[in-house]
């Protein structure tokens, strides 16, 4: 399941306290769609890494009543007690078996020893699949059938919609959307430490914004996405020289029409960035659009529209949709 399908699923199971599993590869945004979620919905949220704990930190540890003469589970801290949110159970299956029996209770009843997950708070759950060769155990047949189980997928709509909306360098958006291939290319098969992930190209984006001297570049963002896609991400950084003036074009309508490939898909990617966070441009750039290879001046309103730009409204845009109804049926 794509990222947005994957998100309206979670956010209908929250809604209804049912408790899901989250699976997918290494890298590509499990837990950060999840936070995400809590924080836009404004609820709390509790991460906790299983894997890193003993069996008795969920249950707590026995102490004796002195006047009731019997032994007390004091529950852990870390534990949500008021209010609504998210208890997400982060790399659950990287977890020793025994800590995931100890969770068993917990994720089913909603308890554990002596303590009881309050009304308002679900139960989420993620981790990387065994075929990822990542540090997991296989996961016992009565936890699995305490969840619904979802698997995400890599999908380079949804990544450019979230990387526009985080304002993640054009050049990494554009980059994407002439190799769509290379955004994610991580192989279970392959003993590589760096390849590419939607959170690598993160890493990336940091770099590019960093004070790194250009000299350290190319090994730094090789080591977060590969040696051989760095050499060509910063061949294809070296387009934007090749831009003609965007904001000339913004606040114009006007300007020159390039014939490369690779400086449209950059040209296509600086547009919407700019259109997306400074809506007053969108005539504008309709305008100059009609003019546009083809194919780009679709893929540029699409990518508007994904991230919930109207236009209907738009004059300029009717004449848009008379020249290029063609492409769109």
């Amino acid at each position: 399941m794509r990222a947005s399908e994957i998100r309206s699923a979670i956010e209908a199971m929250i809604e209804q306290k049912i408790p899901t599993f989250l699976w997918g590869a290494p890298g590509i945004g499990k837990s950060s769609i999840i936070r995400q979620i809590a924080d836009e919905n404004k609820m709390g949220f509790v991460d906790l890494r299983l894997s890193l704990m003993d069996p008795t930190d969920l249950k707590g540890i026995p102490f004796y009543d002195k006047h009731e003469h019997t032994a007390v589970w004091a529950s852990p801290s870390f534990l949500p007690r008021e209010g609504s949110g998210i208890l997400f159970l982060d790399e659950l299956n990287s977890a020793p078996p025994a800590v995931q029996a100890s969770a068993y209770q917990l994720i089913l009843d909603r308890k554990v020893g002596e303590y009881e997950l309050p009304e308002g708070w679900a139960i989420v759950a993620a981790g990387n699949r065994e075929s990822d060769r990542g540090v997991v155990y296989r996961m016992p047949s009565p936890l699995a059938n305490r969840f619904v189980h979802l698997e995400m997928s890599v999908d380079v709509d949804d990544y450019k919609s979230w990387a526009y909306k985080t304002l993640i360098d054009e050049r990494i958006i554009a980059y994407i959307g002439y190799k769509n291939e290379n955004l994610f290319t991580f192989d279970a098969t392959k003993n590589e430490k760096s390849f590419a992930t939607p959170r690598s190209w993160e890493f990336v984006d940091k770099l590019l914004k960093s004070s790194i001297s250009e000299q350290l570049l190319m090994n730094t963002i090789g080591g977060a996405v590969g040696h051989d896609i760095a050499v060509d991400f910063l061949s294809f950084c070296k387009v934007v020289n090749r831009l003609p003036d965007i904001e000339a074009i913004l606040q114009t309508g006007e300007g020159e029409y390039p014939s490369d490939v690779d400086v449209l898909y950059a040209l296509s990617a600086g547009l919407v960035s700019k259109t997306l966070h400074n809506p007053e441009y969108l005539e504008n750039l309709l305008s100059y659009t009609i003019e546009l290879q083809s194919e780009f001046a679709v893929m540029i309103v699409q990518e508007l529209q994904r991230n919930g730009v109207r236009m209907e409204h738009s004059e300029v845009f009717k004449i848009w949709v008379r020249k290029f109804s063609y492409l769109l049926s």
